[in-house]
């Protein structure tokens, strides 16, 4: 009987230990390999952003650049409105 019970008490006290290690146990974790990847990944969307505002910056002055007709014809198109309109409102109300 008192066999069993030193038995039973090692028993015991093993896990007790055991639980007493776990909770002293500090998990780290090795997050260099994350930290790695997201540096890559971080270069990467700078190197992305960058090459967008450059085309964003051509587009823009492309549309900028861009005319359908010259200033000076369609400022001779309005006046060449205005006259033919003038005539025509001359003739009739003569």
């Amino acid at each position: 009987m008192v066999n069993e019970i030193n038995g039973f008490k090692n028993g015991v006290e093993k896990p007790e230990k055991i639980n007493t290690q776990l909770k002293d146990t500090k998990i780290k974790m090795d997050l260099t390999k994350y930290k790695s990847i997201i540096e890559t990944h971080q270069r990467q969307m700078t190197s992305y952003l960058n090459s967008l505002k450059s085309f964003e910056n051509r587009f823009d002055s492309k549309i900028k650049q861009a005319k359908i007709y010259p200033t000076w014809a369609v400022v001779v198109f309005i006046i060449s409105l205005m006259l033919g309109f003038v005539s025509v409102s001359y003739v009739f109300l003569k």
